[in-house]
């Protein structure tokens, strides 16, 4: 309850800025908006912006009071030498001040990086907003053509024959390269009715191009699918049916190194025409970079990080000698890649696959010999080339760590979002972070990284950011608690109803364990027992996202952040989802709902059906290791 006569302080949560629905720009001038309660009468208020690189306050008018609310519009200045424009609200009262970022209301001004941020100009791909994604592992999802299937000791990689195995067995540390499940595209296909009936709208698949080994990160011809999954004939019939069920599919583009067997590098002289390893005066040399080409420094170069030691040393990624790292500065790769008409990076776009979108593999990288130089540079080029073919095309980077320079319009839409949703979720449900070092994260730390996260990014790329619990780059969700089915089922309300695209890994939904690679590669578990009660968990959160517009697109407040819980709501127009996460003993606290300009409101609980008519502040009891969701 508010006192009598509400203090500016009690008002200040009161104010509200929704970026998709308070801003808007037409014939060239930006405007935007503020909803502020009418009991905290301004003096005046202001739209801060440095359109020239120095302080500028536009004054807001009021054009409108809808209940207690009043909402104040204006002009916003851009800064024509930057796409991204910062924003902030100054609200003048009578003896004190307010300001709105993404801070959320402070009495001072805050720091520049806390600014709401605004590219006018960018085109999202709005279409993600309201997906729900699946990644799958090909190799390890479905067999559903036994005929294409590797057979045991068919080819060496890396010095040993390949292994067929059984869809029973476990994955082996140490070899996971080097063996075949028999997964395929036609496996994928055959299991579209299941997928659909999750609920899920697109899919995200690891590397199908042709590749000696199981997880396809070394590519040896990027214009095939590789036949042991199928073929290009097997994609296109994918495609095919995933357009016929409104589904998509996003690829991911291993851009950064090819396989030491691909032509252009060709170690072994498997080639037609000789590659650049070995070859000096090979047309293809520059497409790499070796340590004989100009380098100097002996063994200070050898022991340099990334080179392979071998008769010709290289750079290889991270210094793995099957993955030789690409050279952009090279005209040829660049036109190979993404420049030409028939560009890798181009042809998939186009019928009959027509894919939606690229996923790029270690997008930070991506460059002109080792450190990656001008990285940023062909990441736009990128960006322009898919755009050309697919105007709405999804272009997401794999970023393990903070991803704001990529987020800013010009390159990705969207990140994998380790740094801005898995880390600080997994740290705060299972105490490690991502390292398995031992770590300590409250509520309140956690509402803090989420929101330091966040604060960096315009609002349309905190729509677009990919959110997962689980991938084949870390251990499973399941196994790191412990198989802890009452905190995943928590994890999955955060996964389907938090700012961003959600990202289901293969049989997570069914409660698939799996440590670090290769075993967080398992096969899906077809023919065993599944956690029938986390999958519909899953689905009915699925079900809730898809026909929500405010967990789509809508703003995102915290509410709550104490010890054990995390509370926060979406909400668009008059639609309004609040979640309530628990990690700890059952509890009971109190969410002030009076802050989100709902000082009266019937809410409906999703998991229980129950119905709580709310008077300012929402009183929850919550189980032991449980959520809530209540929508209205």
């Amino acid at each position: 309850m508010h006192p009598p006569h509400p203090t500016p302080h009690a008002l200040a949560p009161h104010v509200l800025h929704y970026p998709l629905a308070d801003r808007c720009l037409h014939e060239g001038r930006a405007t935007v908006s503020l909803r502020l309660p009418r009991a905290l009468q301004p003096v005046c208020v202001y739209v801060r912006s440095e359109p020239n690189n120095e302080e500028l306050l536009s004054k807001l008018e009021p054009v409108g009071a809808h209940g207690p609310w009043e909402r104040w519009s204006g002009p916003l200045r851009l800064n024509p030498a930057d796409p991204v424009t910062r924003y902030a609200f100054k609200v003048v009262l009578e003896s004190a001040q307010l300001w709105v970022s993404e801070a959320g209301v402070t009495p001072h001004a805050p720091e520049r990086d806390l600014h709401f941020r605004w590219n006018p100009r960018y085109v999202p791909a709005r279409w993600v907003w309201s997906a729900v994604f699946y990644q799958i592992f090909p190799d390890r999802f479905c067999d559903g053509d036994p005929s294409n299937n590797v057979s045991s000791g068919a080819y060496r990689y890396e010095g040993k024959p390949v292994v067929a195995k059984t869809w029973d067995e476990r994955p082996v540390r140490g070899q996971g390269a080097r063996e075949f499940y028999g997964g395929d595209l036609q496996g994928i296909t055959a299991k579209l009715p299941y997928l659909q009936d999750l609920g899920v709208t697109a899919l995200y698949l690891n590397p199908i191009f042709t590749s000696p080994s199981s997880h396809k990160y070394d590519t040896v011809d990027y214009l095939q699918v590789d036949p042991h999954l199928g073929g290009n004939d097997a994609f296109a019939s994918l495609c095919a049916a995933l357009r016929a069920r409104g589904m998509r599919v996003v690829l991911d583009a291993v851009v950064n190194h090819t396989s030491e067997r691909h032509p252009w590098f060709d170690r072994y002289g498997e080639a037609l025409e000789p590659g650049a390893y070995g070859h000096p005066e090979a047309p293809t040399r520059g497409f790499y970079t070796f340590v004989k080409d100009g380098a100097e420094g002996g063994e200070d170069v050898l022991e340099a990080e990334g080179v392979v030691r071998s008769d010709d040393p290289y750079h290889g990624w991270l210094g793995v000698a099957t993955l030789p790292v690409l050279n952009f500065a090279h005209p040829e790769v660049q036109r190979r890649v993404y420049s030409d008409q028939n560009a890798l990076l181009r042809v998939w776009l186009r019928p009959p696959y027509r894919i939606d979108g690229w996923r790029f593999d270690v997008a930070h990288m991506i460059g002109e010999g080792p450190g990656a130089r001008n990285n940023a540079r062909y990441l736009r080029a990128f960006r322009r080339a898919v755009r050309e073919e697919n105007p709405e095309a999804y272009v997401l980077g794999e970023h393990f760590f903070e991803a704001t320079p990529w987020l800013q319009g010009d390159q990705e839409d969207g990140a994998m979002n380790y740094y801005g949703f898995t880390a600080p979720l997994r740290a705060f449900l299972t105490g490690r972070d991502h390292r398995a070092h031992p770590v300590r994260v409250d509520a309140a730390d956690l509402g803090a990284m989420l929101a330091r996260a966040r604060a960096k990014l315009p609002f349309e790329h905190q729509l677009s950011q990919l959110n997962l619990l689980s991938s084949h780059d870390i251990p499973r969700l399941q196994t790191e608690l412990g198989g802890d089915t009452a905190l995943h089922r928590l994890a999955a309300t955060a996964l389907l109803t938090y700012i961003g695209v959600p990202c289901l890994y293969y049989g997570d939904e069914v409660g698939l364990e799996g440590s670090h690679d290769p075993d967080n590669r398992r096969p899906f578990p077809w023919d065993a027992a599944w956690d029938e009660r986390l999958r519909a968990h899953y689905r009915r959160l699925i079900a809730l996202r898809r026909g929500s517009r405010a967990l789509q697109e809508g703003g995102f407040a915290e509410l709550y952040a104490r010890g054990d819980v995390y509370a926060f709501a979406r909400i668009l127009g008059e639609e309004l989802v609040v979640v309530v996460l628990n990690r700890g003993p059952q509890t009971r606290v109190a969410l002030p709902l009076d802050a989100l300009g709902r000082p009266a409101t019937r809410l409906r609980s999703l998991f229980d059906g129950a119905e709580v008519a709310v008077e300012g502040v929402l009183e929850v009891t919550l189980a032991a290791r449980a959520s809530a969701v209540f929508c209205g």
